[in-house]
C-alpha cells in the first residue's frame, strides 16, 4: 500500500477547491478514471495525496478548516456532482501578505488580522514533504518567501504553480541540490489549456512547412486570477509566450491577452489565431476555440506533479526534475517539444531517466 503524500499549499484559491474536491471524487469514485493522466505513478494514485497544512490571507479563510475555506469567497471553482469534503483537520494559518493582496483585491476579500505565521516552522511542524505554491500572479516577493521557505529552510520539496521565475533561478537550483530537495515549475501548463494547446498547433504547422507569420491568444474568466491578470499579469505574457516561440526556430510575432467577464465565473474560454502561408507562400489563417473550467484543469496537472515528486524523494533525487517541468509547466528550465517530453516524464516514472 502506497504512503500518504503530505502536502502545504499556499494560497487557497480556486485552484486548492478544484484540487481538494477533485481528490475527493476520485476517493468516492475508485473505479472512475476519467480525467486522469495516470491512474498511478509508481503505485502513488491521487487519492494518496494529503493535505497538512495550508496558507492564506482571506480573512473568511484563515482559522477556518481547509474543507471550509475552499468555499469561502471569492473561490468559484467547479463543484464536482454530489460531492463533499469532510473536515480536513488542517486549519488555513495567515502567511505574509507582501506583495500578494494588489490594491484591486479589495473588491474581492479583506486581508485577516490574524499575526502572521512563521511560514517554515509551519512546513516543519506538520510533516509536509513539499509546498505547493498557487499564490496570485506578480505576487514575486510572496512567492519568494514561500520559495524560501521550502527549499532553504524546512527543505522540503516546491512546486511552483505560478509564473514567478523560482525553478529558472540558478541560485534556488543550487540550493535545492545542496539540501536534497526536488523542485518542480515554473507556471503549470494545465491539462489541456491555451499554452498546450498553441503549442501544439504551432508545432503542427512547423512540421508540415506551414511558415507562422503572426499569432495570439485570448483568454477570458470570471475568477479572480483573471482580474488579477488584466491589472498585473506581465509575468504570464512572458510565460505563455515563451512557451510557445521557443518551438520555432525562426522569429514569429505573437501576442497573449488576458480579459475579466465576471459571469463566466470559473469557465475559460480561449481564442487561438494564427496568420501564415503554406505552400508557395499561399496565405493560410487558422482560428480555434477551447472551453474548460480553468481551475480543474490545473488541479489535473498538479496531482501528476505531487506524484512525480514523491518518487524523486523516494530515490533520492534533488534539484530541478526537468522531465516533469518540461512536460507541465509553461516555463521550465529546458523547453522541448511535449511529444519529447512525455516520453522522458515516463522514462523518469519507472526509472530509465535520473530527472
Amino acid at each position: 500500500m502506497a504512503k500518504q503524500i503530505k502536502v502545504a499549499i499556499a494560497g487557497v484559491g480556486n485552484c486548492t477547491q478544484a484540487l481538494i474536491e477533485g481528490i475527493e471524487y476520485y476517493r468516492q469514485n475508485p473505479d472512475d478514471t476519467r480525467g486522469l493522466m495516470n491512474v498511478e505513478i509508481e503505485g502513488y494514485k491521487v487519492t494518496d495525496i494529503l493535505p497538512v497544512a495550508a496558507f492564506d490571507i482571506n480573512a473568511d479563510k484563515v482559522g477556518k478548516d481547509l474543507s471550509e475555506a475552499i468555499y469561502a469567497k471569492p473561490n468559484m471553482a467547479y463543484r464536482y456532482p454530489e460531492i463533499t469534503v469532510p473536515k480536513s483537520g488542517v486549519t488555513v494559518v495567515k502567511a505574509p501578505t507582501l506583495d500578494g493582496y494588489p490594491e484591486h483585491f479589495n473588491e474581492w476579500f479583506e486581508v485577516s488580522r490574524e499575526p502572521d505565521c512563521d511560514v517554515a516552522q509551519v512546513l516543519k511542524d506538520s510533516g509536509a514533504e513539499m509546498l505547493l505554491n498557487f499564490i496570485p500572479t506578480e505576487s514575486h516577493a510572496a512567492a519568494r518567501l514561500f520559495a524560501d521557505a521550502a527549499i532553504k529552510d524546512a527543505k522540503i520539496g516546491f512546486v511552483n504553480g505560478m509564473p514567478t521565475l523560482i525553478v529558472c533561478d540558478p541560485e534556488y537550483q543550487r540550493i535545492a541540490v545542496e539540501n536534497g530537495v526536488p523542485i518542480i515549475g515554473d507556471d503549470v501548463k494545465s491539462q489541456l489549456g491555451g499554452t498546450a494547446i498553441h503549442r501544439a498547433l504551432a508545432v503542427l504547422m512547423y512540421n508540415r512547412g506551414i511558415h507562422i507569420d503572426k499569432t495570439y491568444q485570448i483568454n477570458y474568466a470570471g475568477n479572480t486570477d483573471f482580474a488579477n491578470l488584466m491589472a498585473r499579469g506581465k509575468s504570464k505574457h512572458k510565460t505563455k509566450q515563451e512557451a510557445v516561440t521557443s518551438l520555432i526556430p525562426y522569429p514569429l510575432t505573437m501576442s497573449t491577452g488576458f480579459t475579466h467577464v465576471p459571469l463566466m465565473n470559473d469557465r475559460k474560454t480561449s481564442y487561438f489565431w494564427f496568420d501564415a502561408a503554406n505552400f508557395g507562400n499561399a496565405p493560410l489563417h487558422f482560428e480555434a476555440k477551447l472551453e474548460v473550467e480553468d481551475s480543474a484543469n490545473f488541479a489535473g496537472v498538479i496531482v501528476d506533479m505531487v506524484r512525480y515528486m514523491r518518487v524523486a524523494l523516494d530515490r533520492g533525487t534533488s534539484g530541478v526534475l526537468d522531465s516533469a517541468c518540461s512536460f507541465l509547466t509553461k516555463h521550465p528550465p529546458v523547453q522541448i517539444p511535449d511529444s519529447v517530453a512525455v516520453e522522458h516524464v515516463r522514462e523518469f516514472a519507472v526509472g530509465a531517466r535520473e530527472r
